[in-house]
């Protein structure tokens, strides 16, 4: 069994595309500034969390280490760890990011529902797929982004994220080999 399982892992890692799914959800506390997708909007209320609470952030880190079989958010920055409170998810995410590229991927696209009551993103949209095409390193014509109301959800004191990666293989510049042959002298 355990070959079986060897050689299956083999063949995942040489996949040509890979998707993933991330999933985040924080309620809205008062006195806690409200940060979705990197950037700061204007709101009596923000996400409360270990660290900045940034559901949607949170959620494109799941679902990019999900894409590559990596441990969760929680397992890599673990909430019981003090080192993380108040941490600027940007962090989180820059490390599911690396770990993409070390594992031979790109991403390319990404699209999240954002579902919360209030405030309303739509003023937002624009700058936030801005900002997480930035962060993604991709154009913001890969970037979907949605926002809905929990109607019948009896979320509304919550902001819930859905995401979803599509991640391709990239293929690694082989670096010029050196001949080792040498040259007769005459």
């Amino acid at each position: 069994m355990l070959k079986k399982n060897a050689k299956l892992e083999t063949q995942n890692s040489k996949l040509a595309v890979r998707v993933g799914y991330g999933f985040d959800s924080h309620e809205f506390r008062p006195g806690i500034p409200l940060k979705i997708g990197g950037i700061k909007i204007p709101h009596d209320l923000g996400l409360g969390g270990h660290s900045d609470g940034d559901v949607l952030l949170h959620a494109i880190t799941d679902a990019l280490l999900g894409a590559v079989a990596a441990p969760d958010i929680g397992a890599l920055f673990p909430p019981s760890d003090p080192k993380w409170k108040d941490a600027d998810s940007v962090i989180f995410l820059r490390e599911a990011l690396k770990r993409v590229g070390e594992a031979g991927y790109a991403i390319a696209n990404m699209d999240a529902s954002l579902i919360l009551a209030a405030p309303k993103i739509d003023p937002h949209t624009g700058v936030i797929r801005l900002r997480l095409a930035e962060l993604l390193g991709i154009t913001g014509n890969r970037v979907g982004l949605k926002a809905k109301t929990p109607e019948g959800l009896n979320s509304e004191n919550a902001a819930l994220a859905h995401v979803v990666v599509l991640l391709e293989g990239i293929q690694k510049k082989s670096s010029p080999r050196r001949s080792t042959l040498r040259k007769r002298a005459p």
